[in-house]
This record gives C-alpha cells, sequence and structure tokens, in this order.
C-alpha cells in the first residue's frame, strides 16, 4: 500500500477512534472548534483553547511556517503565518492561518462631553396644520410628499441652513403667489416638491406646515483620544434624527467638556438618563468631522485626561468575562465600575452592536439603575485593553445592554500603525514554541 495513502488511512482511524472515544469529550470538542483563521496583534502570544490528556498531548506537534501571501521579511501589516498541526510529527491534523497586525495604543476616556452636531440642510422634525383664511386645517407639506425625517437642502435654488432662512423663503414664495420649490434629501436620494404656501391667520405669515431642526446637542461620553495626533472617538453609535433611524448628515459640529450635576435613575420601561451642562472653559475642545455608525470621530485639541495609553484590542480577542467601564456620575471626575461581558458578536459591524454586557458593579447600580443616557462612549476595558464602549441599553432590563467594539471605531480614525519589531509566541498543549520574526 502507498504510504500516502496508508497515512490517509492513520488519519481517518485516528479522527474516528477521538469521535467514538471522545464525543462529549470537551477536548474532542475544542479541536473541531478550533478557527481554520485568527487575527493576532504583533505582540500578542497565540494559545489554542485544546486541552488534551497529558499522554496524547505529548504527540501533538506545532510547527509555524510564514505564509505565502506576505513575506514576514518585509515591514509591512497584515503579515501571515501559516501554524500546523500534527500527531507523532507527520499525520496532519488542521492548518490555522495567523494574521499578524500591528497593535495600535490610544488614551481611554471616559470624561464626560457636550456634543453639538450642524446638519446640512434643515430636518423634517414635524408637520403640522396651517390654519388658512376659512378656518379650515391643511396640511400642506404632508399632502404635497414630504416626510419626518426628510432634510431640505434647497428651497427656490437657495440653500437653507436655519429654521429663520427656512420660514423667510416659503414666506417669500407666498406672497408671489406661487409654489415654493424645495430639493429634498430622502435615504441618499434627491426630491423635488413643489409646496403652495397658505396664508396662516394665527402667525400672519404664508407658511406650509413644517417644523425644521438645523442642530442638535446632547450629552455623551468621549471613549478614546490620541494627543499625539490629535484624534478622538465617542458615543459608539450613530447620531440619527428625528425618527430615531436615519443618520443625520452632518456639515460640521464640535464637542466640549461637560460636567454631570444630576441623574435621573433608569428603571424598567423607562431609560435614565445623566443631566450635564457644557463647559465654556472646559480642558479640551474636539471639531466632529464624522457621524457614523459606530460613533462620533474628529480631531481634539486640550487635555481630556491622563494620556497613559492602552492597546486596542481585535475584535476576535475580546471575550465574554469580567470587566470595566469608564464614565463619570459627578462633576467631571471620571471611575471605574465593575461590568460582565455576556457576548461577543465580531460579525455585526453594520449594526454596530459587537457585545452585550451586564452592569455588576454595586454603586453603579445604586445611583444608576444601570445603563443611563449620556453613558454611551464610556470605554469598556478588559485585561488591560480597550475593547468596546457602551452604547445602548436594554429597555426591559437597564442593568444590560449593547456596546461597540473598539477595533470597529479604531477603523474611523487616521491612526495608522508604525512598523516595529515583532514576535509571535505560541503556547499548545504540553509543548511551547517561541519564533520570532524581524522587521528591518
Amino acid at each position: 500500500m502507498p504510504l500516502k495513502r496508508l497515512g490517509h488511512r492513520i488519519l481517518g482511524l485516528v479522527l474516528a477512534a477521538m469521535i467514538l472515544y471522545g464525543g462529549l469529550a470537551s477536548p474532542v470538542r475544542n479541536f473541531f472548534t478550533l478557527p481554520w483563521q485568527q487575527r493576532l496583534t504583533a505582540t500578542a502570544p497565540l494559545t489554542l483553547p485544546w486541552d488534551l490528556p497529558p499522554g496524547l498531548a505529548r504527540q501533538v506537534e506545532v510547527q509555524i511556517a510564514s505564509g505565502d501571501r506576505t513575506s514576514t521579511a518585509t515591514s509591512s501589516f497584515p503579515q501571515w503565518l501559516q501554524l500546523q498541526l500534527k500527531l507523532f510529527g507527520f499525520i496532519p491534523l488542521k492548518n490555522i492561518t495567523i494574521q499578524l497586525v500591528q497593535p495600535v495604543y490610544v488614551s481611554p476616556g471616559g470624561q464626560a462631553i457636550g456634543v453639538f452636531l450642524k446638519t446640512e440642510g434643515v430636518q423634517v422634525v414635524g408637520q403640522a396644520a396651517v390654519i388658512d383664511e376659512h378656518g379650515n386645517k391643511v396640511y400642506l407639506a404632508r399632502q404635497a410628499g414630504l416626510e419626518t425625517g426628510d432634510t431640505i437642502l434647497t428651497i427656490d435654488g437657495q440653500k437653507v441652513t436655519s429654521d429663520q432662512e427656512v420660514a423667510n423663503l416659503i414666506n417669500a414664495a407666498g406672497q408671489a403667489n406661487r409654489p415654493a420649490r424645495l430639493t429634498v434629501k430622502r435615504d441618499g436620494r434627491l426630491l423635488n416638491l413643489n409646496i403652495q404656501p397658505r396664508y396662516c391667520q394665527e402667525t400672519g405669515r404664508f407658511r406650509i406646515g413644517v417644523y425644521v431642526r438645523d442642530s442638535t446637542a446632547g450629552v455623551g461620553t468621549l471613549t478614546f483620544f490620541e494627543q499625539s495626533k490629535g484624534v478622538f472617538g465617542a458615543l459608539g453609535h450613530v447620531v440619527t434624527g428625528s425618527d430615531g433611524q436615519t443618520a443625520m448628515d452632518i456639515s460640521g459640529g464640535k464637542i466640549v467638556a461637560a460636567a454631570i450635576q444630576g441623574i435621573h435613575q433608569g428603571h424598567r420601561g423607562q431609560p435614565g438618563e445623566k443631566l450635564g451642562v457644557f463647559l465654556d472653559n472646559g480642558q479640551f475642545t474636539g471639531i466632529i468631522q464624522k457621524n457614523t455608525t459606530v460613533g462620533i470621530f474628529g480631531t481634539i485639541s486640550g487635555r481630556p485626561g491622563s494620556e497613559q495609553q492602552v492597546q486596542v484590542a481585535l475584535a476576535d480577542s475580546v471575550h465574554p468575562g469580567p470587566a470595566e467601564i469608564l464614565t463619570v456620575l459627578e462633576g467631571e471626575k471620571v471611575e471605574s465600575f465593575q461590568v460582565e461581558i455576556e457576548r461577543v458578536m465580531p460579525n455585526q459591524r453594520a449594526s454596530g452592536k459587537g457585545l452585550i454586557l451586564k452592569i455588576t458593579d454595586p454603586r453603579l447600580l445604586a445611583i444608576t439603575g444601570g445603563i443611563i443616557q449620556g453613558m454611551s462612549g464610556s470605554p469598556i476595558l478588559q485585561d488591560g485593553q480597550l475593547v468596546g464602549a457602551v452604547t445602548h441599553v436594554f429597555i426591559n432590563d437597564p442593568t444590560r445592554g449593547y456596546g461597540v467594539l473598539a477595533e470597529w471605531m479604531l477603523q474611523e480614525t487616521n491612526l495608522v500603525p508604525a512598523t516595529s519589531t515583532r514576535g509571535a509566541a505560541v503556547e499548545t498543549p504540553g509543548y511551547f514554541l517561541f519564533m520570532e520574526y524581524y522587521v528591518g
């Protein structure tokens, strides 16, 4: 019998024996759940979650070879390694592709911030009836097809950036006895609507019956900053319009330092909130450049807090277990509170909901009742790394909620990793192998 066929037959017998011997045993289950691909920072050790009996562990050999896609002799990242598990040194069990990426370090936040966002155009936040000369209530904007959540960009060819500009242009169109021509953005599409204003007896002006908003403001939490490059990330979720679903199209905005003056405790079915004031002469300010699914981002100046840095964890390395969050409950003091990460969902980037956490800290529960509004963006630390930020609360259980993964937030910034020397340590059952690859 050819040696190759003999090896395949032996491998089949070994695997069959493993299944028959320990179909319910954790070593067998763990073998079949070993990943085919794993991502690591260049300085992190690799541990395989495979606990074998000592006798069998001594027969498992681990070999590391450089990958074919990118040479490990170059200084670029990511780089690739092939991890090969063999039984008795020659029977292949599994090949695992390792992607090495350069670690990135940031300063964790936790500071309370005031958030100001300037919208592109003005956003329709409600509709109202116009009382005409006969006393009739007419919903002109609604009848013409304008919807709450739409963004009005221009009226009669003129850009609008405030509610006063909207009112003046609509009144001018009514006085000229002609329709107001609106250019509207809805779900990324541009629409043209013609609406004939009517004279309103209550206000003494021509109206079409809309309420609009040209900016928004609120209290949130700074997630991280990088002092040398002047970059920040905050909130961990998108700032939406009045419909609570559509991301606000922003034309500018800023963050400022804030102080917390009170807490409304959360209860089942009723989220709590932080009560804060914006500080005119705070320790830092920032310019908002992006409003994304995973937070707001931009440039920052001043000193938000300590410049002590921590590594940003890769999404694949975040795991269920104890963690802590940093947030402010009174004044400007950032404090640490204990939480439990219950579940990690690294494939949910589109929704921004990458993990589920539970507040376990008795003091935080006594003061807030759990996760409250204004806590969005509070950094989550685990194993000394920044792993995410608090984003949402479960309405029916305020002690629990969602968080965004920190790696997703980092991808929205310009924090590019620098080239450095790296090493890879592989820790396996009954066997330890250390390999170094030096980048020139």
